[in-house]
């Protein structure tokens, strides 16, 4: 089993989350963030003063799945988030020891 988080556009979210659903993914957990990259934010003016901010709306999701789904879902996250600008994101992997359904107490992969 792995967890999959990605950090994307907000721009991006409803396309990607239309995509993820066709794969026929499991469950998704979306959160709004903040973040600070590469991109190094904007210059606002605020009561006549120069302020950047660095740090930028983004959307993070949150998908766990079987080992045999997970390069299917990474393409389809590259695919529906990638602009080729600075702050398209980021895509983290990691590996699960264990799932417990809450409800039933099944646990592994029929759990997910």
């Amino acid at each position: 089993m792995k967890k999959i988080e990605a950090i994307v556009r907000p721009c991006k979210l409803e396309e990607l989350k239309e995509a993820l659903l066709a794969i026929d993914l499991d469950g998704i957990t979306i959160s709004q963030v903040m973040g600070a990259g590469k991109q190094l934010g904007w210059k606002e003016f605020y009561r006549g003063n120069e302020i950047t901010l660095n740090v930028l709306p983004k959307v993070k999701l949150e998908l766990v799945s079987t080992d045999d789904k997970v390069e299917l879902i990474i393409d389809t996250i590259m695919k529906y988030s990638q602009t080729g600008e600075l702050g398209d994101g980021k895509i983290f992997i990691y590996d699960l020891q264990d799932c417990i359904r809450i409800r039933t107490g099944e646990r592994g992969d029929a759990a997910i």
